[in-house]
């Protein structure tokens, strides 16, 4: 992914608020996502309604002073040079104070911190994040009793991967979702779910015997009744939960079953956890640089585990960063064991190529991170996937790539690059920073998942939608492209970001295009769009415009950047305006619609409230059910805490 910013909440007195990886640019946001900054107001010396956009100054995060002194003395070693699997300092800055005391208390790093008093653990991730560790909760969901506290080993799970099915359409049946066009009249929120201290909500949940499981910002994964959203049982994990969760599959005439699930987290660790207890059954770290975080869900297929390795390095290049080395892959695991069968990294080892004036180091090739889940095509044994660019010079041939690969191998069968020359890293929108590459973007590379789709004539596409706003169709077995079709404005925040889907004959495209500081040709076109599967002409559009951020802060931002579901006749977003939206699928009308960003009660008892909707996390339908997620600080956009299940009566 290429901007790599995010929020920390803190007081709600203070105007402001902070941090960003190490180096692009300031992001300013309330300290609470408890209400929205007033229509008027002014947060870190600008005013309300000033646009954010990339290049603006850096405002530094309040550090906490024996926490400074502790890291230094204990944890520098390793995070400041990637010693061990260490991840970056970059990365531990965008975690919540829960999750790294967590790490240093009871998780990943209590041996290390051992000789540390709990003051100095809590003083180091009071340091790194600029926020207080508070340990008691008021939005944890209360304890299961009776028989909700039980799985039900009948009820399988409802999908077979993030994108729905293997082939990452993201279409739910009529009969699977329990909703169409006529039950919205009859739709209403049945309980909903606050998380502390989080800022974003981006793990699109899993339903499997009859619980919901998703991850969370704290570092944890949640198993949930699906009916009242009690607390069936929690697990911890080293640092948040990025991914959304994939459910292993099992016959539902099968008692002895024992189902995995599959995540993966902010630092690159790739888990396996039992479905019906939360026990941890395997872990494995997915790369050794120290940058490296997962983005994308999983895919499993017949006991393979395919896992997309992204990183944070690019948002972080600066005047004396040695950049670049990280490089993308895909691992296939053994679903049971997590032992490898095989790792494809798309790019050769960097090489020393230059010293900059800074005396920063450049290494290169670098990049092609991979932040979107692959689709998966039975027939021809074969998985899509879309790739990152460059992050320094040169750019090579697979970056901005949709590419085939061997389900088996790992061998590439073919790949189809959409755009050349495309390196670029933070330095390109630093002044006076020479970290930037010769080709200086114009960092257009793929974030949404692929989708193969299959056209009612027969004829079978790979689609893949780039932050570019084109929309490719590709012969899936050759690669050659049947057609394109430019949709957004596209830009570094915008285009096609994080997912489409199919229904029958139609692809939907939801367009971001938020604006990033940027002049460009043509005007933004955020909305969600209709093409023809077969010609990729369009069907309808229904753009949105800007009076739906009005009164609704400076981060507010029509787009969407969530991926879109659709359900029967329905087609479910949620956008970065806060808002839920539901759209005829025939004819892009808004048939539905309810504003997440207000207080709502959860099943704690608590208030918790949503933001902008982003990352991989896409609304779920099913039996009647609509689950949805909603909160994005990250990359500029509004901040939330807030889990929705809503019922159709």
């Amino acid at each position: 992914m290429s901007t790599y910013l995010s929020f920390h909440s803190g007081s709600s007195q203070s105007a402001l608020l902070c941090g960003v990886l190490a180096a692009i640019t300031m992001l300013w946001a309330p300290k609470s996502v408890s209400a929205p900054p007033e229509s008027g107001s002014s947060q870190a010396g600008k005013p309300a309604d000033a646009p954010w956009k990339l290049g603006d100054p850096i405002v530094p995060v309040s550090t906490n002073a024996d926490g400074a002194k502790v890291f230094a003395q204990v944890c520098a070693v390793c995070h400041e040079r990637g010693g061990g699997y260490a991840p970056a300092v970059y990365i531990l800055k965008i975690m919540t104070p829960a999750s790294i005391y967590g790490a240093l208390t009871t998780g990943a790093m209590r041996v290390q911190a051992k000789d540390l008093s709990d003051a100095q653990k809590k003083a180091v991730a009071e340091f790194l994040t600029g926020e207080t560790v508070r340990e008691d909760s008021k939005l944890a969901p209360p304890v299961c009793q009776g028989a909700a506290a039980h799985f039900d080993l009948n009820q399988p799970p409802a999908f077979s991967s993030w994108g729905l099915t293997p082939e990452n359409t993201r279409y739910v049946d009529g009969a699977t979702a329990g909703l169409d066009a006529s039950h919205l009249g009859q739709l209403r929120l049945k309980w909903a779910l606050g998380f502390d201290g989080a800022v974003r909500v981006r793990s699109q949940p899993a339903l499997a015997g009859g619980a919901i499981y998703l991850g969370t910002q704290d570092a944890r994964v949640y198993a949930l009744d699906r009916t009242s959203g009690c607390l069936r049982w929690q697990f911890h994990t080293a640092a948040e939960v990025r991914t959304g969760i994939v459910a292993a599959p099992w016959p539902a005439t099968d008692k002895n079953a024992k189902p995995l699930l599959y995540f993966g987290d902010i630092v690159g660790n790739v888990y396996a956890v039992d479905a019906m207890t939360g026990l941890l059954v395997w872990r494995d770290h997915s790369d050794p640089h120290p940058s490296t975080t997962l983005t994308a869900a999983p895919a499993l297929y017949r006991n393979r585990l395919y896992v997309p390795v992204s990183s944070l390095e690019e948002g972080v290049a600066g005047e004396k960063y040695d950049c670049c080395t990280f490089r993308g892959s895909i691992i296939a695991y053994d679903a049971g064991t997590g032992r490898r069968l095989w790792q494809r990294y798309f790019l050769d080892r960097p090489k020393f190529r230059k010293t900059l004036s800074t005396g920063a180091k450049m290494f290169g090739p670098s990049g092609i991170a991979i932040w979107d889940t692959p689709s998966i095509d039975a027939k021809r044994g074969l998985l899509y996937i879309a790739t990152g660019d460059n992050y320094s010079s040169p750019a090579t041939s697979l970056s901005d790539s949709v590419v085939a690969m061997d389900l088996s191998s790992g061998k590439i069968k073919w790949s189809y690059q959409a755009r050349t020359h495309d390196a670029w890293n933070a330095g390109c929108v630093m002044t006076g920073v020479t970290a930037c590459p010769t080709e200086s973007g114009p960092d257009y590379d793929f974030g949404a998942a692929t989708i193969l789709a299959t056209a009612s004539d027969g004829r079978q596409f790979v689609l893949a939608g780039a932050k570019s706003g084109w929309v490719y169709a590709l012969d899936p077995d050759s690669g050659r492209l049947v057609w394109k079709t430019k949709v957004g404005r596209g830009g570094v925040l915008a285009g096609i970001y994080f997912g489409m889907a199919t229904r029958g004959d139609t692809v939907f495209v939801p367009i971001n295009d938020a604006p990033d500081g940027r002049q460009y040709d043509e005007s933004a076109k955020p909305g969600l769009y209709a093409l023809d599967l077969r010609t990729g002409q369009y069907r309808w559009k229904a753009p949105t415009g800007d009076s739906v951020c009005e009164n609704r802060g400076p981060l507010c931002a029509p787009g969407i950047a969530a991926p879109v579901t659709v359900a029967d006749d329905l087609v479910l977003s949620g956008a970065s305006d806060g808002w839920l939206r539901f759209y005829g699928a025939d004819s892009g009308k808004v048939l539905w619609q309810y504003d997440t960003m207000q207080d709502t009660e959860t099943v704690s008892g608590g208030t918790a409230r949503g933001g902008s909707m982003g990352g991989g996390a896409g609304l779920i339908a099913y039996h009647g059910t609509v689950i949805a997620e909603s909160g994005y600080g990250f990359a500029g956009r509004m901040p939330g805490n807030l889990m929705l299940v809503f019922g159709a009566d």
